[in-house]
């Protein structure tokens, strides 16, 4: 079952995000790589509205059911935002991140905006779902939850979280997977590297907060592309470019204790676990217009 969501999820966010497919050919034409499932996924991750019936709350059912490990909260208090990140059930199997706005920190009027359309779904809809059921859960995670919504109501969610208005449009959860880099070849492990190889073959960079966001442990290292324009059709029939998503990168470097251990030896359990909210805070804003519009 979740082999089957998880290749559902990122055949469609390749077709929605064009920079996929770009990413693995560059890294295929400079021999990094043979083929794309060569690629090491660190994580994925989530957009949700927190409301009662949807949110956190919901979403999580489906990988906790398919075992996945609830742990460590986040939360972003300038973004309205709260998180949670899952561990697999297995090694070969992405982390999992999945973030929620604080619907009740927003402005009265962006609250009435968001309600209305979430308001469509009467009760929490993975709770009708047989999660044994892969296409059943595939089709869920790609289908509308709401209607439309109107060109007026995007633009004042905006206007006071591009968050919001991201998730009220988008209606779909998947919003990014992250490129795995230290067991990429060398000149490519690290993301100082692959940020070169990224901008060398015309590749745009979040750059808030640098090009490189850091853990203060200086254990995890993360990078992002900017998130392309896209034309998006709203109620009406009207039409605007709006932010997709983008690609991730990451390098999880060893822990002090296993540092003695020869490379051919090291492991996932040795490296770095888990997230950090001051650079998750950053790579958020791949989407924001600060970084669209640059």
């Amino acid at each position: 079952m979740l082999d089957y969501v998880l290749n559902g999820l990122m055949q469609r966010y390749q077709e929605r995000v064009p920079d996929v497919a770009a990413i693995i050919a560059a890294m295929i034409k400079e021999d990094v790589i043979q083929i794309a499932d060569d690629i090491e996924n660190d994580h994925i991750a989530f957009r949700t509205i927190g409301v009662p019936q949807l949110g956190i709350q919901s979403l999580e059912k489906i990988f906790l059911h398919y075992g996945y490990t609830k742990r460590a909260p986040y939360h972003f208090k300038e973004k309205k935002l709260d998180a949670y990140w899952y561990a697999p059930p297995a090694p070969k199997y992405p982390r999992i991140f999945i973030s929620e706005l604080r619907v009740q920190d927003l402005s009265a009027t962006a609250q009435r905006i968001i309600t209305s359309y979430t308001d469509e779904v009467k009760v929490d809809p993975v709770s009708r779902l047989n999660l044994d059921n892969g296409t059943e859960v595939d089709v869920f995670l790609h289908s509308a939850l709401w209607r439309t919504p109107t060109l007026a109501d995007y633009q004042a969610l905006a206007a006071e979280s591009e968050y919001a208005a991201w998730v009220i449009y988008n209606r779909y959860y998947l919003n990014h997977f992250t490129v795995s880099l230290q067991n990429l070849p060398v000149g490519y492990n690290t993301v100082a590297d692959f940020n070169q190889f990224l901008e060398r073959n015309g590749f745009k960079l979040n750059d808030s907060g640098g090009k490189i966001k850091e853990s203060p442990d200086h254990l995890l290292l993360q990078s992002s592309t900017v998130a392309k324009m896209i034309p998006a059709t709203f109620a009406e029939n009207k039409t605007q470019q709006i932010a997709g998503s983008y690609v991730e990168f990451a390098e999880r470097r060893v822990l002090p204790e296993f540092a003695h251990l020869p490379a051919g030896e090291i492991k996932r359990e040795h490296r770095r676990e888990g997230f950090e909210a001051g650079n998750a805070d950053r790579i958020f804003e791949s989407t924001y217009s600060s970084q669209t519009q640059r």
